[in-house]
């Protein structure tokens, strides 16, 4: 290192922090009258955090937080379950996944990988000897 770089690290690390003013448009909130960007809370909401980790990062009783804030968290919420399923739905349906096209089968359809009538809850039989069976008993209840 040659003496003006090491000159210059040096005053880098002996300067000191900057400040400065902000103004932030938001809602003000709670008794300290901190003022919190809808915005801000829209993303974080989106990204599902929970309502205790917004109200930690906004320094704000968690309470306080869900009151005043509960209708723009469900709302970014739910804006983000359904880009969810419409990614899910494009991935099964537009690029023919398999695995999600049988986990939306499962989810949406109400479809099961067990093998089992749902009426008595017997194992569906492997071969045609019940149906054989049903066939001939509905013959014999006929004159």
């Amino acid at each position: 290192m040659t003496e003006q770089t090491e000159h210059t690290l040096k005053e880098n690390a002996t300067k000191g922090k900057k400040y400065g003013e902000k103004t932030i448009k938001g809602r003000v909130v709670g008794r300290n009258k901190t003022v919190i960007p809808e915005e801000q809370v829209a993303h974080l909401a989106q990204l599902h955090c929970t309502n205790k980790e917004m109200a930690d990062f906004f320094g704000v009783p968690l309470q306080t937080f869900v009151d005043n804030f509960r209708d723009i968290v469900t709302k970014n919420r739910l804006i983000t379950k359904q880009r969810l399923r419409k990614a899910q739905l494009d991935l099964a349906l537009n690029k023919h996944d398999r695995v999600m096209l049988i986990f939306l089968g499962k989810v949406l359809l109400g479809q099961r990988e067990d093998a089992v009538l749902e009426d008595n809850q017997q194992v569906l039989p492997w071969n045609n000897e019940v149906q054989v069976e049903e066939e001939e008993n509905s013959n014999e209840d006929q004159p």
